[in-house]
């Protein structure tokens, strides 16, 4: 059995939330958008609307056309993620080609899936918003952010910040390239998944630590993550979805 609670909140700094959260029938999502104009909040609503309308039509009708190809090296769920961010990537694409407002928009995506009686999740992640897992008192970071930071590029330009700088985002080019992955879960295992306005604000010690606190409190950890982040600057918008794992 899964459980799970979520929040998203504008942060102390932001004039508009660009983050969106879906947490609903074993199906997580945490999509951060950039983009001028409000553009950044149709880029991560449209690509959350995309993949959950996937994820919805394709465990309904088993026979679903499969847009990019079937894998049969991967799981029918892992097909399923894999094919939902990809529409939602060109969902998010052909609407940043249709109009001025919209050029350059695109979205990070951190998605879950827990179908009921899995052991297991399959998990995909797009850009710098993250998964983490919570075990025996450790926090493991899952997915790997596309950015300059962690492929270990040091601009040292004045004004630039490059850990803000993306190499991958969902709608930024025609395609998209990311891995699906499959990990156990083991009675009582917490899995997060969040925008970069909560770990840039927290280290992951301290994330650790408020989920830990409040270990079956889904929905107190998540607020209390969402108000330290706030506390400690809120330069950003601040999104939280938290699951726990019990058998």
């Amino acid at each position: 059995m899964i459980i799970y609670a979520g929040i998203t909140d504008i942060g102390r700094r932001r004039l508009l939330n660009e983050d969106a959260i879906h947490a609903e029938d074993g199906l997580l999502v945490v999509c951060d958008g950039m983009g001028g104009h409000k553009a950044g909040e149709v880029a991560s609503r449209l690509a959350i609307d995309s993949i959950v309308a996937f994820v919805r039509r394709s465990g309904d009708d088993p026979e679903i056309t499969w847009p990019y190809g079937f894998d049969p090296r991967a799981s029918f769920t892992g097909n399923r993620l894999r094919t939902a961010i990809k529409l939602a990537n060109r969902a998010v694409f052909r609407k940043a080609a249709s109009a001025e407002d919209y050029t350059g928009m695109g979205t990070t995506v951190a998605a879950v899936m827990i179908p009921p009686t899995a052991t297991h999740m399959t998990f995909a992640g797009v850009g710098d918003s993250r998964i983490y897992l919570v075990r025996d008192g450790v926090i493991r970071q899952l997915t790997r952010d596309d950015s300059w930071a962690s492929l270990g590029i040091d601009d040292t330009t004045p004004g630039t910040s490059p850990r803000n700088v993306l190499t991958k985002a969902v709608g930024a080019q025609e395609d998209v390239q990311f891995d699906v992955q499959t990990h156990p879960l083991a009675d009582g295992d917490r899995v997060l998944l969040c925008s970069d306005g909560l770990t840039n604000m927290l280290p992951d010690a301290r994330i650790l630590a408020v989920v830990a606190e409040r270990e079956t409190d889904l929905e107190a950890a998540c607020a209390e993550l969402v108000a330290e982040a706030n506390r400690t600057g809120g330069r950003d918008n601040v999104s939280v979805i938290l699951a726990r794992y019990q058998r």
